[in-house]
């Protein structure tokens, strides 16, 4: 049996190897998706993300205990950083949540970043799609640390929880701009610090003060203390709030077209990148490029579009 034959079959050796396999770009891992592609599309992602030591681990874990006293399979994909200069990566999340190591109704993967900016990791997409397969009813995805802008996650969640703690300073200044928008829920987490009451109200005063469009989704604050397990059951409650909203307004046939096409747009980009890449690696292209531009005597734009008329012939200037 290939490995996506067993994944349907509910095999948890088999669900990892793949995801291995397609952490590592091996090619006969996206012949196993292909596969498994007409049997996803079941599971409801909720994406967990906010800056470094905002608690989102110790909140995933909380949230993962939540779902499965109501009897949901869940899978958690936590992305950690990789070091700049060895490459290398703790993966520690999952220690964090070792108490769901024994139980087959949970299924946590760690990726390391691996240089991909926006807070995940390049093969997020492909492994949640394997724990679809796999049966998991609720996917979370906790991202890096991120700071304002690494906003990748709205394009993979159903529901994008944007996770702040108080004693950041300005709390505000933090979450500015792009993270302040993806925001379908907001968590103030470790709510029992002083300054968590400022936290929270200046999150409503920010919202308060964005353009809100008719019919569309209310964004609240939550407050949790996620290392004492307070305020878990409400915010599972507005998460399953957040998903009822969904369906019923019809919300979510435009947010998986916008999904789906992302998801092409990116497998398309690097597939045609790593093929121009290959292309150019066996004739020496690059470096004769590289010299030509050094000396001036090749333009970058035109040394591109040579190499898309190569690949392409149709391609026209």
């Amino acid at each position: 049996m290939s490995l996506a034959e067993q994944v349907l079959e509910g095999n948890i050796r088999a669900a990892a190897r793949l995801m291995r396999d397609i952490d590592d770009s091996r090619p006969q891992a996206i012949e196993e998706l292909k596969l498994l592609y007409p049997h996803t599309g079941n599971a409801y992602i909720v994406g967990i993300t906010g800056p470094p030591g905002a608690g989102k681990s110790t909140l995933v874990d909380q949230l993962t205990a939540s779902f499965r006293t109501q009897g949901k399979k869940v899978g958690v994909v936590a992305i950690d950083p990789t070091s700049p200069f060895t490459g290398g990566a703790i993966l520690g999340d999952r220690i964090r949540m070792n108490r769901h190591s024994c139980d087959e109704g949970v299924f946590i993967r760690s990726l390391a970043t691996r240089g991909s900016l926006g807070g995940l990791s390049r093969s997020t997409s492909d492994v949640a799609l394997v724990m679809d397969a796999l049966g998991m009813d609720i996917i979370i995805i906790e991202t890096v640390g991120v700071g304002q802008d690494e906003v990748d996650i709205v394009k993979e969640a159903h529901t994008t929880c944007v996770v702040m703690v108080p004693g950041l300073g300005d709390d505000i200044q933090a979450i500015k701009a792009g993270i302040l928008e993806i925001g379908d829920i907001f968590v103030v987490n470790k709510a029992d610090r002083d300054g968590a009451d400022r936290t929270a109200r200046e999150l409503c005063t920010m919202l308060e003060m964005r353009q809100v469009v008719t019919g569309s989704w209310n964004p609240q604050v939550m407050k949790t203390e996620a290392q004492r397990g307070t305020g878990i059951d409400e915010l599972t409650a507005e998460i399953l709030k957040h998903r009822e909203f969904l369906f019923d307004s019809g919300s979510i046939t435009d947010f998986l077209r916008e999904r789906n096409q992302r998801h092409f747009m990116d497998i398309l980009r690097d597939t045609l990148f790593k093929k121009a890449l290959a292309c150019m690696s066996d004739k020496g292209s690059i470096d004769r490029i590289v010299d030509g531009m050094i000396n001036r005597r090749i333009d970058p734009y035109s040394a591109v579009e040579d190499v898309v008329t190569k690949m392409m012939p149709e391609f026209k200037r």
